[in-house]
Order: C-alpha cells, then structure tokens, then sequence
C-alpha cells in the first residue's frame, strides 16, 4: 500500500541526531525572533494606540508589522537555510540509505557541509536549481495531479479540490528529493541530474500521488497536535504583550507548530519521499516520452535543459570526504 516504512524513516532520522538537534535550534531561534520582533510591535503600537484612544487595535496592527517584518527575515535567510540545513541534512541521510556510517556530533554536521560544498559549490547555484526545480514541479503537479483519479468514488469531485490541496502540500519535499538525487549520483552536471530526476519522478507520478496521499495523514495530523500542544502555552505567553492578545496568540502558536513542523516532522516527510523515490526508480532509465510531457507543462524544464547543455563546473570536485 505504501512505499515508505515508518520503522526505517525513524531509524535513519535516529542516527541523524545532531542534525535533528543543528535543525530544531535554527527553528527554534527563528521561532522566537518571531514571538519578540511581534511583541515588540505589538507593544509600539499599543502605545501609540493609546494616544488616539485605540490602544487594542493599535497592539494589533503594531503586532502583525512585527510579524510582517520576522517574515522578510526569514524569507531574506531561505538560501542560508536550503544550503546549510537542509541540503546538509539530506547528504546523510543518503550516505545513511547506502549502508555508509557516519560521525557523530558536530562532526556529522561538518562532514555532511563537506559533500554538499563538493557537489554546490556556490549556495547561488542550489539555491537557483532549488526555485528552478519548485516551478517545474508544480506546473507538472497540477497538470497530472487528481486525487479523484486515485479515488474514482462517485461524488467525490465536489470534495477533490480540498484532497488534493492537502496532498500536494505533502509533495513539497520534492525538491528535496531531486537534491538527493544529485547527491547519491554524485552528479557533475547538476542541472543534468536534476532533469533526469524530473523524468523518473513524472513517469512514476500515480505511485507518488499514492505515498502522498497516505503521507499526508502522518505529517499533517503531526503538525495538528503540535498546533494544540502549543497553543495554550503560548496563550498564556502572548497575554504578557498590551492588546489583542487574543489574535496574536493564534499567530504565534501557528508560528511555533511551523517551527516544530520544519524541525523535527519535515524531516520525516522529506525522508519518506526519498524512500519512496529510490525504491520506485530503481533500475529504471529516464523515458524522453515523458520528458516530452515535462516540456509541454512547463517552460521552466527547457530552461532547465538549456542549463544542463551549458554547464561548466567551476572546479574538478574534491576526493569525497571521510567520516570523522
């Protein structure tokens, strides 16, 4: 029915501890320059507010800017976070799924920053293959994506839209999965590797809509209780800041379950899907049919190939890196 194992996604998420540990800081540090720079605001405009007499709306709308403004943040450090984090992640976990052992500690995160520096040598150029690789999946998703298609139950259209939403939501690691298959192929010519990925994954969409279908309950009903966990700690929190408490409460427990979400459940998701990608592509040769397709949904996967033929490494990559 599925075609990832929970027993094996905790086991390897097991062994990258200090990885698990590396991401929940990160999170949890932007975390709370949300919870400060929205109490700040919200403080600000509490007082500004109370000079014209509307000291709650002012609480509010001063606490949303300050939102509005950690937002920017992170949105401006999203390349630091792909290159460092995640792709670093995603290196062990495929040295993990080849039988390779590795460090422990912080020497873990050092030697997985050593592969993705052999592979990328620039962030500029995950960072751009990353958005490049976000477009031609979402332009092939929804053209080939149909939880009706999957479910063929008499009615069900009325309700597919809102299926189908939450699946795709659970197919964002994908990007990810591309990643790592540039990292198991230790592929020279990124953009190439990253076309041929394309290929494998489009050619075996149903099994993909399939796992993601079923994923969607693990990681989303994870991030749920998260939500409810968080909630009435951070209630109590946010009625420490002037006005509005009520509102920015709601904001801030959602901030902290994305936190937790991108921490410690994300990683289940993203090795879930890799699972999935390696054992269903395995052996199989990328189809030009289906490469055809890719070209027809999205202008993105030409300038993909245009890419790939023009590559030229900067540099002969290094000797792999040893453990330790």
């Amino acid at each position: 029915m599925m075609d990832f194992k929970i027993g094996e996604i905790i086991s390897l998420l097991l062994k990258t501890t200090p990885f698990l540990v590396f991401r929940f800081l990160i999170y949890f540090g932007i975390t709370l320059a949300y919870v400060l720079i929205t109490g700040v605001g919200a403080g600000i405009g509490f007082g500004v507010g109370s000079i014209g007499g509307s000291s709650e709306a002012g609480g509010l709308w001063g606490g949303l800017l300050g939102f509005g403004i950690a937002s920017v943040g992170v949105y401006l450090i999203r390349e630091y976070l792909l290159y460092m984090v995640k792709a670093g992640h995603i290196a062990v976990l495929v040295e993990l799924m080849q039988g390779k052992e590795l460090p422990g500690g912080k020497g873990q995160i050092d030697y997985a920053q050593g592969i993705v520096r052999e592979r990328f040598a620039q962030s500029s150029i995950l960072f751009g293959l990353d958005q490049l690789i976000k477009g031609i999946l979402k332009a092939f998703n929804r053209a080939f994506f149909s939880i009706a298609n999957f479910l063929p139950i008499p009615g069900i259209q009325g309700i597919a839209g809102f299926i189908n939403t939450i699946v795709n939501l659970s197919l964002t690691y994908l990007d990810e999965v591309i990643l790592a298959y540039n990292l198991k192929t230790q592929a020279d010519n990124p953009w190439a590797a990253s076309r041929t990925a394309l290929v494998l994954y489009a050619q075996n969409y149903k099994a993909f809509l399939k796992n993601a279908f079923w994923l969607a309950f693990v990681i989303w009903g994870l991030t749920f209780l998260v939500f409810l966990i968080v909630l009435a700690p951070v209630a109590g929190l946010v009625s420490l800041f002037p006005g509005a408490a009520g509102p920015l409460a709601l904001i801030i427990a959602l901030v902290f379950a994305w936190g937790i979400k991108q921490a410690v459940i994300e990683p289940v998701g993203m090795t879930a899907l890799m699972q999935v990608f390696f054992t269903v592509t395995e052996g199989q040769e990328a189809n030009p049919e289906w490469e055809g397709k890719l070209d027809k949904v999205s202008k993105k996967f030409s300038t993909l190939k245009e890419k790939a033929a023009d590559w030229q490494p900067d540099q002969t990559p290094s000797e792999e890196p040893k453990p330790g």
